[in-house]
């Protein structure tokens, strides 16, 4: 029976849909979600934290903050609730109210950022909010997902490897990739 210690511990690498009966092709999609934060940015957040420990950048008495629209304020919402840190999340006004609560009810900080930015979204501002915290305190540790390389290193350590374990043959892979909201 395994014992885990810590959220992000728990992952399913090795979970995949065959949907050959479905298309009649071989095609498998990698279940991503079903961890405690319940998407693909557990992993992410989980290296990005870890790296910050290990640098020194992140102590006892820090507080992360993270800009977010939702996931990965969930999955450092979780991370840091584990590891007994306070996070702030600055999200805006598209955040899913339910990813709020989520990240509320595991001890979060959700600020809401709803003045647009100069392009007409709310990404500027919220980087402009979490910069400013950030100036206000050293307790305030930006992990800066956007520039972070451990976001990627996540998976170009864990993601892509526990693919090419399960299809040594591949010939083609798709990633589903989001870019920052406006």
């Amino acid at each position: 029976m395994p014992i885990i210690t810590s959220p992000q511990e728990f992952n399913v690498d090795d979970l995949y849909v065959d949907l050959r009966h479905v298309i009649q092709r071989p095609l498998y999609l990698k279940c991503e979600g079903f961890n405690f934060a319940g998407s693909v940015k557990l992993k992410a957040a989980a290296a990005m934290v870890e790296a910050a420990e290990r640098d020194g950048a992140l102590t006892p008495g820090s507080i992360i903050v993270e800009s977010s629209s939702g996931n990965l304020g969930i999955a450092l919402s979780l991370i840091a609730a584990s590891r007994g840190l306070r996070f702030v999340c600055v999200t805006d006004p598209r955040c899913n109210p339910a990813s709020m609560r989520v990240m509320r009810a595991l001890g979060a900080e959700v600020r809401v950022v709803s003045d647009r930015d100069a392009n007409g979204g709310y990404l500027g501002g919220r980087i402009a909010y979490v910069r400013n915290l950030c100036a206000s305190g050293d307790e305030y540790v930006w992990l800066n997902q956007y520039a972070n390389r451990n976001n990627w290193l996540a998976h170009y350590r864990g993601t892509a490897p526990a693919i090419d374990r399960e299809f040594p043959d591949l010939e083609v892979l798709f990633v589903g990739a989001a870019r920052p909201a406006r």
